[in-house]
């Protein structure tokens, strides 16, 4: 009679097995101090990108009727046509440009878009610039895909945050593919002027480069228009430019997970593919909800920005008196990123104000190289809230 082997000792052995990047994967910083606060209770947690905003019924119901109706089968891998055509009229109505339906493409969350744009654009052992401080989750996502993200720290002065423009140029090499800019900026506020945006642009002419361009947070943007500068401003139709986005943030849907790329259409079938052995395309339901809030929802928007600039200037005016705080106030996004004079350990000192203050704040170590020394704070809250927290935390300071 033969007998099974022996399964093998399994002290480290499971996870030694597995691809280095999945198990060198970082711990998001964020996240551990979300754990910390959540386990003491009673903190008001500022420390995640997203408000106190419930998704509006206006878009619920729309879920709701695509439910009713039946709609709960594999759909579109691209998209539902009709979500196509709205995120084509509504980036028409915003940028003064016509746009077709078939440059947009339906993800499972802004975070998946930017996982298909690095699959489409960096290869293994490549590697892909991202001026920091900023969202780890890409310079994670490069990381798991076997690419190496390269960060180039910003500027930071009396004038506020600053693209280095010799450094970004400097980092490129041979192995380069992509550079990631997220702008408006989470977690500094920076956005780019339009003289940025050609400067990012004409290196990635020279050099061959892809750029992934972040516009999450292109309306929240405090200057004049309804939305911030774009690359969609300037390039032409041949620029080696994706764009991924989110339903997150403006219209208040982060548990949804839904999102898009815009995308050459020749183009088309390799996201399309890309999709297919990911996710096979997001829940037409949920699709049908994308719809309404692009085509009803800028009333909300304009809303839910005048409250983040309210929110906004409440923050900077009560940390400002501190006299210990330095920042600038951010031109877009909703973060005040911060500096305490005195404070060198970020992750110490936000600790500490979940235990003092009860209020939850993001470490800046969290969002790479120049960030260490910084917190940010989440402002996308009802304004009293965001004075409340913000006089618990001057009262520690």
């Amino acid at each position: 009679m033969s007998l099974a082997p022996e399964p093998p000792a399994l002290t480290g052995t499971l996870t030694a097995a597995l691809r280095a990047p999945a198990r060198e994967a970082p711990v998001s910083g964020i996240v551990e101090i979300m754990k910390y606060g959540r386990a003491r209770g009673g903190v008001m947690g500022l420390w995640a990108g997203e408000g106190d905003t419930p998704t509006p019924a206006f878009i619920i119901e729309a879920a709701n009727r695509g439910l009713a109706a039946g709609e709960t089968f594999y759909t579109w891998q691209r998209g539902i046509p009709d979500l196509r055509e709205a995120l084509a009229r509504y980036h028409t109505r915003l940028y003064g440009r016509a746009f077709s339906a078939d440059e947009f493409y339906v993800t499972g969350s802004g975070m998946q878009a930017i996982q298909i744009t690095l699959a489409m654009t960096a290869t293994e052992g490549s590697e892909v610039i991202i001026p920091t401080p900023a969202w780890p989750n890409a310079a994670g996502a490069t990381g798991l895909i076997g690419a190496r993200p390269v960060e180039v720290p910003m500027q930071f002065g009396n004038a506020g945050w600053a693209l280095d423009l010799e450094r970004i140029a400097a980092a490129i090499n041979d192995r380069t593919r992509v550079i990631i800019l997220v702008t408006p900026s989470n977690p500094t506020g920076w956005t780019a002027s339009r003289d940025d945006l050609h400067a990012v642009l004409a290196l990635a002419r020279q050099h061959g480069l892809w750029i992934v361009a972040d516009e999450t947070y292109a309306r929240f943007w405090y200057g004049d228009g309804r939305r911030a500068p774009s690359f969609l401003d300037i390039m032409a139709p041949d620029d080696r430019i994706l764009f991924v986005n989110t339903f997150s943030k403006n219209w208040c849907m982060t548990g949804w997970r839904m999102g898009w790329i815009v995308a050459h259409p020749s183009l088309g079938q390799v996201v399309e593919n890309l999709i297919q052995y990911s996710t096979s395309g997001v829940a037409q339901f949920m699709q049908r909800a994308g719809v309404v809030a692009l085509d009803q929802g800028e009333d909300f928007v304009t809303q839910q920005v005048a409250r983040a600039r309210a929110s906004r200037d409440i923050a900077c005016d009560i940390l400002g008196r501190t006299g210990r705080c330095r920042f600038t106030p951010p031109q877009g996004a909703f973060y005040l990123f911060f500096t305490v004079d005195g404070e060198s350990d970020s992750e110490k000192l936000a600790r500490r104000l979940v235990d003092e203050a009860q209020v939850g704040l993001a470490p800046g170590r969290a969002f790479g190289k120049g960030g260490e020394h910084f917190l940010r704070l989440c402002f996308a809250r009802d304004p009293e809230q965001i004075r409340d927290a913000c006089e618990r935390i001057a009262r520690v300071l």
